[in-house]
Formats: structure tokens, C-alpha cells, sequence
């Protein structure tokens, strides 16, 4: 049988572990795996069971779900460490880093809101997974679109866009957020039927 913890971390989880004298000898170290490995097991088994009742499409559907997750994570690792980077260089090359400077803030925030809507967008495809609904999630969808305007908002240069840039902005911002509000009173109103 094989043993996923060495003897150092055995070692360290051992003090962890009760001092009961106990009536029979009990390998400590294969009870812990076991008691570690049997939700996993469980929920690989589920996971089979719950494949082998898709049909093709769903099959096909799913799979390209997860190609696309695993894709945004690595887009979203990417934008992080460049986000680190540049942090870090601006600090080291300019001897200090100024975040009430306006642009800095801009191009800051900027990349920050960029990350969350990648992140958000994997969520919701991973969302997709565990659902038995349809690829498109009208709320999901509305409110990327609001921390898409939020970024834009955040990075505009309000002393350089003119009105009607702004009052597109605004509109857009009012639009969405009447369409998630409408969406998640309806999908209150779909949980609670489906409770009856």
C-alpha cells in the first residue's frame, strides 16, 4: 500500500494526533489516508456517473467548458504576474511608487479589474459545469458586463472624454443594472417554485 505523506510530515502530524491507549493496534498513518482519499474517491465516482448521463452534445459542451477554464486560468496567472511585475519594477525603478498619482492609480486598478473579470468569467464557466443549465447565464453575463463598465469608469480620464462618452457610461451602467436586478428576481421567483 503506498503512503502519500513522508516521514517528516508524518512526523509533524503525529503530535497532532490523540495519545489514547487503545485496545487494538491501528495504523495511524493508513486511516488518516484513508479518511483523506475517501471524499475524493466519492466524488471522482459521481463525477463517472454523472458523465456517463450526458449525452454527446452535453459531453461536447462540457469539454470545451473545461478547455476554456483552463485556458482563463492561465491567461488569468499570466495577467497576475505581470500585474506583480510591474508593481514591482515601478517600485524599484522609480526609487518609490506613488499610488495617488492618477495614472499610476488608472493603470493600476485598471489591470486589477481586468484580473477580476477573467476570474469572474472562469467562475461562471465553472458554474456552468456544476449546473444543469444552459451554457448562457443571462446574470452571469450582466454582471461581467457591470465590472467591465466599473474598469472603464476607473481608468477614464474624465478631463479628456467628453460628455456623451460619459452619459453612454452611465446609461449603460443604469441599463445592466435594471437587467441583473430583474434577473435575480426572477431566478428568486424560479427557486422558490421549484421548492414547492
Amino acid at each position: 500500500m503506498r503512503y502519500e505523506l513522508t516521514d517528516h510530515e508524518w512526523s509533524a502530524i503525529k503530535l497532532m494526533l490523540p495519545n489514547k491507549v487503545r485496545c487494538t493496534v491501528v495504523n495511524d498513518r493508513r486511516v488518516l489516508m484513508e479518511e483523506i482519499s475517501m471524499p475524493l474517491k466519492e466524488e471522482i465516482a459521481a463525477g463517472r456517473q454523472r458523465w456517463r448521463l450526458l449525452s454527446f452534445y452535453q459531453k461536447f459542451e462540457h469539454a470545451v467548458i473545461m478547455v476554456l477554464t483552463a485556458l482563463i486560468a492561465i491567461v488569468v496567472a499570466l495577467a497576475v504576474w505581470n500585474l506583480v511585475l510591474k508593481v514591482l519594477l515601478s517600485i524599484i525603478s522609480s526609487g518609490g511608487f506613488d499610488p495617488t498619482d492618477y495614472t499610476v492609480f488608472q493603470a493600476l486598478f485598471g489591470m486589477i479589474f481586468t484580473v477580476i473579470i477573467a476570474l469572474e468569467f472562469k467562475r461562471s464557466l465553472l458554474v456552468v459545469t456544476e449546473r444543469q443549465h444552459s451554457v448562457v447565464q443571462v446574470r452571469t453575463v450582466v454582471l461581467i458586463a457591470l465590472i467591465a463598465i466599473v474598469r472603464k469608469l476607473m481608468i477614464i480620464d474624465l478631463s479628456a472624454a467628453d460628455a456623451q462618452q460619459v452619459l453612454a457610461l452611465a446609461a449603460t451602467t443604469l441599463a445592466l443594472g435594471a437587467v441583473f436586478w430583474l434577473v435575480r428576481d426572477q431566478d428568486s421567483r424560479e427557486r422558490i417554485k421549484s421548492q414547492f
